[in-house]
């Protein structure tokens, strides 16, 4: 049988080339916004969650470091705070973390696995080092003190620098490969849009150029024979015979003679609906030629279904568009609040540095009472734990260096109750024995913070140095809880040492009491009293601390200098070692010269 193809074939071909490129642009969007969605599921739920892991491991790995640095270095019990955290963590909190990341590396490349269980089992021979040569070699007080134990854990401490390197930098590598990856998917997903766009618009340009073509072609096959058909007709009205005959065709024309008027009214008003349709008006009206006008409900449904798109596809990008915003607004109205709460926290600790700043002795009382001498005073944040004090009292000058528990907030609290309970210790009666105000001052932190009691086990206290001073004898004397006294003469340095409890701590039911030391000075000699935050800063080439000794040293190198030289080398000497490493704890230094 031959195909007829017949006008409402040749206009439904063309619509149905419009309708196949609308459904292939919904389609194109449908399966870009599908494989968009499962990228940013796999940059949301595997990547983003393993560069957190893989971040978190390598804070743990820097604690991890810091604590055993303080359970080699700092002699303590086996039942010390940092010492419990450091086996928390090599026993809890380390295993935990290693299953995350074991979980979340299932989704990784075979290299990415090979690498994360490599630096797992580099970590896992770097905490048994820390088991086997240092935690259970210093396992209590009098470990510390043998030469021979201190020497054997001294030398795979050192090598610990060196595994810490390796495993730092394989791990920064694979998080950086994680990031990689996640960057990777994202660019993938724009590329995606990118592509999508540049399709539907070029759709944009075709379709209304296609509805064109096909109206200029409906009208090519229908009207040219319609005119050929009317001259015969006018001629036949005219009584004449046309001479000329229709060719056959494989369409209507044949069957157009007894409905001509009809038909070109029927065909003008299908033209025109298609034009409309085929521009985007699916609210044009269209009469059918007849119940059996086929082609007319062709038109109308191909109508209803692009409306039907239309109106999906709008919600969609409605819904979308709804959706970005919503989010857009929260993350804004996130930020402002975060904003004031900083702002109202900032405003708050900065009015308290004020409120600190208040209780230090100024510049003109430190220069009338302890003249040729300098304060070295660098707090780690806006307000500190340190503070030193100063006063005279029947002749004599006192002066401290005091270092409370804390830094910040917390160690700005404690420096205030040290303050106000020094002031009053010294207040109080006509003593000036630095010893004597030791014990009192332990006394009255002890049960200002209520040490000593079943229900506060809150170990807060303070370090510090204490001396008093007769400039007319030149007699000194000291006492000290923790930090020590410095004194340089002749180019020697003579260390004198400070009681190794603090002040506000009793270690057993028996207060102890402190030690007083008299040192008579002489003329060039230079005293100096201090907190450890100089000493503990990290820094230098390979990121260690300044360390005691160095300080020592340092001092020799300086002492000589003008008072206020002294400060300046010694200002500049530590930020210098800090370079761009944080403050690791509040600076000070007090620093006083015997003119000759």
């Amino acid at each position: 049988m031959k195909l007829r193809f017949t006008i409402s074939r040749k206009i439904g071909l063309g619509f149905g080339v419009i309708i196949f490129l609308v459904v292939v642009a919904f389609w194109l969007t449908n399966t870009t916004l599908n494989d968009s969605r499962k990228k940013t599921d796999k940059v949301t739920e595997i990547y983003n969650p393993s560069v957190a892991s893989l971040k978190e491991l390598n804070y743990l790995l820097i604690r991890s470091k810091f604590l055993i640095t303080k359970w080699f270095y700092v002699q303590t019990g086996d039942d010390a705070v940092d010492k419990k955290a450091l086996r928390a963590l090599i026993n809890n909190e380390y295993p935990a973390l290693k299953a995350k990341i074991k979980k979340y590396s299932v989704n990784w490349n075979k290299d990415e696995q090979e690498s994360v269980d490599g630096i797992l089992a580099l970590i896992e021979q770097m905490f048994k080092s820390y088991d086997d040569d240092v935690m259970q070699t210093l396992n209590s007080f009098d470990t510390y003190n043998d030469l021979n134990i201190k020497f054997l854990a001294q030398i795979p401490f050192e090598e610990l620098d060196s595994k810490f390197k390796v495993i730092n930098e394989n791990l920064s590598s694979l998080i950086d490969k994680q990031n990689a990856n996640a960057l990777a998917n994202s660019d993938e997903m724009l590329e995606s849009f990118s592509s999508l766009q540049k399709i539907v618009l070029w759709l944009f340009f075709i379709l209304p150029f296609g509805a064109i073509i096909i109206a200029i072609l409906t009208v090519r096959t229908i009207v040219r024979p319609i005119h050929q058909l009317k001259k015969m007709l006018v001629m036949m009205g005219r009584g004449v015979l046309p001479k000329e005959r229709i060719k056959d065709r494989n369409d209507e024309i044949g069957e157009m003679s007894a409905a001509l008027s009809d038909l070109i009214d029927g065909m003008g008003r299908t033209t025109e609906f298609a034009k409309q349709v085929g521009s985007g008006n699916f609210d044009s009206h269209y009469r059918a030629l007849s119940k059996d006008d086929t082609l007319g409900d062709a038109l109308l449904k191909m109508r209803e279904d692009l409306r039907e798109n239309e109106r999906v596809l709008e919600a969609k990008v409605i819904e979308r568009t709804e959706q970005v915003v919503r989010q857009k607004e929260e993350i804004e109205t996130q930020n402002q609040e975060l904003e004031v709460l900083y702002k109202h926290v900032t405003d708050s600790i900065k009015y308290a540095k004020r409120i600190q700043e208040a209780i230090l002795p100024p510049d003109s009382f430190v220069k009338r009472v302890l003249p040729n001498s300098f304060v070295l005073y660098k707090p780690k944040d806006i307000v500190s734990g340190d503070f030193y004090w100063m006063d005279e009292k029947n002749g004599k000058t006192m002066f401290s260096a005091v270092d409370c528990t804390g830094h910040g907030v917390p160690g700005a609290f404690m420096s205030i109750v040290g303050y106000n309970l020094l002031k009053h210790v010294v207040n109080s009666d006509e003593n000036t024995t630095p010893s004597l105000i030791l014990d009192r001052l332990n006394e009255g932190v002890s049960e200002t913070l209520h040490h000593g009691h079943e229900e506060s086990q809150a170990k807060d206290g303070m370090d510090l140095s204490f001396c008093t001073i007769d400039f007319k004898t030149l007699e000194l004397q000291y006492a000290g809880a923790y930090n020590p006294l410095y004194l340089i003469r002749d180019g020697q340095l003579i260390q004198t040492k400070a009681d190794k409890f603090p002040i506000g701590l009793f270690l057993g039911e028996e207060k102890k009491k402190f030690t007083n030391h008299t040192v008579q000075l002489l003329k060039g000699d230079s005293v100096y009293i201090f907190s450890d935050g100089y000493a503990d800063q990290f820094g230098g080439p390979n990121g260690k601390k300044f360390m005691a000794n160095h300080f020592r040293d340092l001092l020799m190198q300086v002492h000589k200098e003008p008072i206020e030289k002294q400060k300046d080398i010694l200002n500049k000497t530590i930020e210098e070692w800090r370079g761009p490493l944080d403050q690791v704890d509040d600076i000070l230094v007090i620093g006083l010269k015997i003119p000759n």
